[in-house]
């Protein structure tokens, strides 16, 4: 079986994906690559071709109408032989020596009687224009190098959360939970990151820097403009993430303080985007946002309501929304986010 299976989901990225695809080519039968071309009206697909026929039996191409992030991923988990999967957005791209190094760590952990659930790494914005590159690491929240179940962890800083871009999912797990991203939806990658936690019963934290995340780019859908026209998907997410926190029993404490700490964070998120997008009807939106979730669930809204970022992003008042977006703006310098 392939050890790792690389989904690429791609829409107009021929600008990108030969630098995503180089970093991923070249490993033999052991990395299987599948693009996903996403409906993309540029020559993504042509570039595509090209590494399928330089890498026949390794680089597969699967071109579908337009259905967005969440959809390409659904694909190429449907096409996924792999016995461990990541995604590598087409406009990002993977470290070659560290992804050697993944792939001897999932090779050693995936013999055993019960394979690795969950493999963690790094990973470091590669912002437009920033000289020094952040590099998010889990030190301090995870021991390293050891097979850890979630009692084994300990409390995540503020700037660490298991974005998609740190995680390589065993594959069947993927299946098991029964992953489905919602399609025509930005910024599902929190949906990815968040839904499979549940079943996961063993992880290992590899710290290298494995993931290269290019932001910057003003058409980025990560970008702030860009979100603050895409408000109604943002919270379309947020919904789901509080709704599948809330109905999920957790046994593990220190997983539900994990799933708090994520919510916690993307609530947060929401909250300082509506603030700015200034309007009666955003801030309108923003206290639907935390009446939901205390509605879906009192003793959870009481424990991110009244956390540090909880607070911070409910100052009450005029001078409190300026002070919202003051802290804002200092996490953004400090981490490098977009």
């Amino acid at each position: 079986m392939t050890l790792l299976t690389v989904v690429v989901p791609a829409y107009n990225a021929q600008e990108y994906l030969r630098r995503a695809l180089d970093s991923v080519v070249g490993f033999g039968h052991e990395v299987e690559i599948i693009v996903v071309d996403d409906g993309s009206t540029d020559a993504t697909a042509a570039v595509a071709q090209e590494y399928v026929d330089r890498f026949a039996g390794q680089v597969h191409l699967v071109s579908k109408p337009n259905g967005g992030h969440g959809s390409a991923i659904n694909t190429g988990l449907d096409r996924a032989t792999g016995r461990y999967f990541k995604v590598v957005d087409a406009d990002d791209w993977l470290d070659r020596d560290a992804l050697t190094q993944v792939l001897g760590t999932l090779r050693t952990l995936s013999d055993g009687p019960q394979p690795l659930d969950l493999l963690v790494s790094n990973f470091v914005y590669e912002k437009v224009g920033k000289r020094t590159k952040t590099a998010v690491r889990y030190t301090g929240a995870l021991p390293r190098g050891r097979v850890l179940t979630w009692s084994r962890t300990r409390r995540f800083a503020k700037r660490q959360y298991l974005m998609m871009h740190a995680l390589t999912y065993r594959t069947e797990l993927l299946r098991e939970v029964g992953l489905r991203l919602p399609e025509h939806t930005f910024y599902v990658d929190n949906l990815y990151a968040l839904v499979p936690l549940h079943r996961v019963r063993s992880l290992y934290y590899l710290d290298v820097n494995l993931y290269r995340y290019y932001i910057g780019r003003p058409d980025q859908s990560v970008q702030e403009s860009v979100m603050l026209r895409r408000m109604d998907q943002q919270l379309r997410v947020n919904r789901l993430m509080l709704q599948h926190v809330a109905r999920t029993r957790v046994r593990d404490r220190r997983l539900r303080r994990y799933l708090l700490h994520y919510l916690e964070i993307t609530c947060a998120v929401s909250s300082i985007l509506l603030i700015r997008a200034g309007t009666p009807a955003s801030l309108a939106d923003k206290n639907e946002l935390w009446a939901e979730l205390r509605a879906a669930d009192a003793w959870m809204y009481r424990r991110v309501r009244w956390s540090v970022l909880g607070q911070v992003s409910n100052l009450p008042g005029p001078a409190g929304r300026r002070a919202s977006i003051l802290a804002y703006r200092v996490a953004q310098r400090a981490i490098g986010f977009s």
